[in-house]
């Protein structure tokens, strides 16, 4: 496929990127360092620019796909933009491979998916083989320029038209200082060229994350046997990953045993999820969900082709190479509402039509007991991904009988719809979930508290 897809709708169901042969402009400041150019595409067509942020040829999926799940296609050396040269010669924290794998997609096709493996120089103290983290990513936004592995090259890349911030980083350090060797999926369609990033996709997700635990145990002259235990980390829409993955482990890949699954602030009731996020900082994000599941699903496109602006038209397309930074720059606290041909807000409008409710119900998390031991956090305040839906996760696991671990992240309202009542959490809750996950790798048992969940926040 060219590396320039046409779109055949009003909504842009794939790629659709400003191109520009400007030079990608970088700021010069710490931890930004300069995209290098990438050749060209393989099939002779100008390499994809996003934003102004050329995509190197990497994310270029070939024509053919292997026939098996995490099946690698490529890789390479991935420089890590923080590292430091150890005693013993190896980088701290780890030396990192740039991959990419196939995944099969919530309509059953074939998909490419990068990311990164990081192979720890410290070592493993927990007894028994060096365990993997499958790291699932929050939100970085839906332009190709924004995928995580990205994010671990650059870790702060800005444009003069976009602003990507790689804040995993953090949590993907903490592990490998524990000798835990990550695996980081950029998802379906984030980096990769060929489509749209379906953000949020249940299935997409979930499968992308499992089948990155497969691509890693391929790599070559890694320090992972077939007995290293296997762990699931995510917050926000890591967390609706994560957690989608721990549901569809036992039928998608029974071969991997779950020691241990983090689900932070997961977005399990997109519904409920789409309010929370309407007229907020990241309202951006409900355009990335729309632009997803349109393409995704048919009968979804139809309500919102039909009800959608011309005000909606472009937003939706503008949005549609957006990083964080981008959305909350140009679309914070913008109401779906003026996006629509009657007014009412793009949930309100889903809601009402059966098919798209329907489309939206089948994205629900919670409906399938998950894999192995599993820690829901979730801040009592959080406002963008709505604490109660997050709750309802956990009190929908504990009837269908799943290992559950559920931590209420209690602080005071930090700020109505500014992101802060959600992201405060993702770093205080951050040294004790890595720590749950990690005692959960080493083979320590722990007691689901599913009995106190009548008197939980």
């Amino acid at each position: 496929m060219s590396r320039k897809d046409r779109s055949r709708s009003t909504l842009p169901p794939r790629r659709v990127r400003p191109f520009r042969a400007a030079a990608v402009a970088v700021t010069a400041a710490a931890c930004v360092a300069a995209y290098a150019a990438p050749a060209s595409a393989a099939d002779g067509t100008e390499p994809v620019v996003s934003r102004g942020v050329t995509i190197p040829a990497f994310y270029d999926p070939p024509a053919q796909l292997p026939a098996a799940n995490g099946a690698l296609i490529r890789t390479e050396p991935l420089p890590l933009a923080l590292s430091l040269p150890g005693l013993d010669g190896r980088p701290m924290p780890g030396t990192a491979t740039r991959l990419m794998y196939r995944t099969t997609d919530s309509n059953g096709q074939p998909a490419a998916v990068t990311g990164a493996y990081i192979e720890p120089s410290a070592a493993w103290k927990g007894g028994g083989a060096r365990p993997l983290v499958a790291l699932a990513s929050g939100t970085m936004g839906q332009g190709d320029q924004c995928a995580p592995s990205l994010a671990l090259q650059h870790p702060l890349a800005v444009t003069p038209e976009s602003v990507s911030i790689g804040y995993e980083t953090l949590s993907v350090y903490r592990l490998l200082a524990a000798g835990v060797a990550v695996v980081v999926t950029d998802y379906v369609g984030l980096g990769t060229t060929d489509r749209l990033h379906t953000y949020v996709n249940r299935v997409d997700e979930g499968h992308a994350l499992l089948d990155a635990v497969r691509a890693a145990h391929q790599l070559p002259a890694t320090s992972l046997t077939a007995a290293s235990r296997t762990g699931l980390y995510g917050y926000s829409q890591g967390g609706g990953a994560s957690a989608s993955a721990a549901e569809l482990q036992p039928s998608y890949a029974p071969e991997i045993q779950l020691a241990g699954t983090y689900a932070g602030a997961p977005p399990a009731d997109l519904t409920a999820t789409m309010k929370g996020i309407d007229g907020s900082a990241l309202a951006g994000a409900l355009a990335w969900s729309i632009n997803g599941f349109a393409q995704a699903d048919a009968d979804l496109r139809a309500v919102v082709e039909a009800n959608i602006n011309d005000a909606g038209r472009a937003a939706l397309k503008n949005a549609s190479t957006m990083c964080v930074g981008d959305a909350i720059l140009g679309y914070g606290f913008a109401k779906s509402s003026k996006w629509t041909t009657t007014g009412k807000s793009l949930g309100e409008i889903i809601a009402a039509e059966p098919k798209a409710r329907a489309a939206l119900d089948k994205q629900r998390i919670g409906t399938l007991k998950p894999s192995g031991p599993v820690r829901v956090a979730t801040g009592t305040q959080d406002d963008i991904v709505p604490h109660a839906q997050a709750r309802q996760l956990a009190v929908d696991w504990c009837r269908k009988g799943g290992d559950v671990t559920y931590d209420a992240v209690i602080l005071p309202n930090l700020g109505d719809k500014i992101l802060t009542n959600h992201m405060v959490p993702l770093l205080t809750d951050q040294g004790d979930a890595i720590s749950w996950l990690t005692d959960r790798l080493a083979g320590k048992r722990t007691t689901s508290n599913c009995w106190s969940m009548p008197i939980q926040p």
